[in-house]
């Protein structure tokens, strides 16, 4: 039979951005309404005076239970007789990290789907990276840009790609930092335990996570029949199979599981999973994840046919 898949060039950096401004023309141009936690500010380059950790005194305030003691305003308290801590001027601005997986696997792209796997993912990120920052949201790139507020930023980021050689298969997350949003595009085929270490990583430094699936219908269809050669994207090695088409069981059960294992954490400590299948529009992806983004919601299957 007819190869029903094969592995693509990488897409132009320009020809992404130009698709990624056609989407996001497609969705209205709102701000994302930031999920707000204790002492998140406003976005933009100036953050707003909230009670955080800085340098500068901002208030006086009554000690509630189970703060910690060492707050605690003594000289300040022994004026009457309530107890108060001493607050700080903390000044921060909110980011959203965008990233898209450069994996080979990525560059897979079958009949049946309209774009490879890799060129979606490039405009799923521009096109957020576009709505974001006319919105006035810092935007960054994990290895790429740091964090800015500019109203060109799906621009910006396209320059900064289209320069940037030898992109990480994992993206550097050390810098992301309580209260940032992290958008992550990739097909998330690598194994599910790598996949949870990084999102715990991201649990515990405070961060909420939007995990957005891209696949392709073979990989979900499973259309192989008869005897078949499967390849490695990442490390070339070959596995052939004389009746594909008695393994489609087992391979959609596993395909299921993996999703569902992510798909159900990201549930449980309310972040978000979105999936958007090549054969579908992204707008219809870029709606739910925006959806997501202001409020705490968890699998979303954005754009399944």
């Amino acid at each position: 039979m007819a190869a029903i898949g094969t592995q693509v060039r990488r897409t132009e950096t320009g020809d992404a951005l130009a698709r990624a401004r056609q989407r996001a023309a497609l969705l209205p141009d709102l701000l994302v309404e930031v999920h707000r936690i204790l002492n998140t500010v406003n976005t933009g380059w100036h953050g707003r005076r909230k009670s955080g950790v800085g340098e500068s005194f901002w208030q006086f305030r009554p000690y509630t239970d189970g703060e910690a003691v060492s707050r605690i305003d003594w000289r300040r308290s022994a004026r009457d007789d309530r107890t108060y801590i001493r607050d700080q001027e903390w000044e921060a601005a909110h980011t959203v990290w965008l990233w898209a997986d450069p994996s080979p696997s990525m560059l897979f792209k079958s009949e049946q789907a309209q774009v490879s796997k890799e060129s979606r993912a490039l405009v799923m990120v521009l096109a957020l990276a576009e709505l974001l920052s006319r919105s006035g949201e810092r935007i960054a790139y994990p290895d790429i840009s740091d964090p800015s507020s500019a109203r060109n930023g799906a621009e910006r980021l396209a320059t900064l790609l289209s320069h940037a050689a030898n992109l990480p298969a994992k993206p550097d997350l050390d810098r992301v930092r309580r209260f940032s949003d992290v958008v992550l595009v990739s097909d998330f085929l690598e194994p599910v335990e790598e996949t949870l270490e990084t999102l715990q990583k991201l649990a515990h430094v405070g961060a909420r996570a939007h995990l957005i699936e891209i696949y392709d219908p073979a990989e979900e269809d499973f259309p192989y029949r008869r005897r078949t050669e499967f390849v490695d994207p990442e490390t070339g090695a070959s596995l052939t199979f004389g009746r594909a088409e008695d393994y489609a069981s087992d391979y959609r059960n596993l395909f299921y599981a993996r999703r569902e294992t992510l798909s159900a954490y990201c549930k449980r400590i309310g972040w978000s999973y979105t999936i958007n299948r090549t054969d579908r529009l992204a707008s219809e992806a870029l709606v739910t994840v925006h959806m997501n983004m202001t409020a705490k919601i968890g699998y979303q299957g954005g754009g399944v046919a």
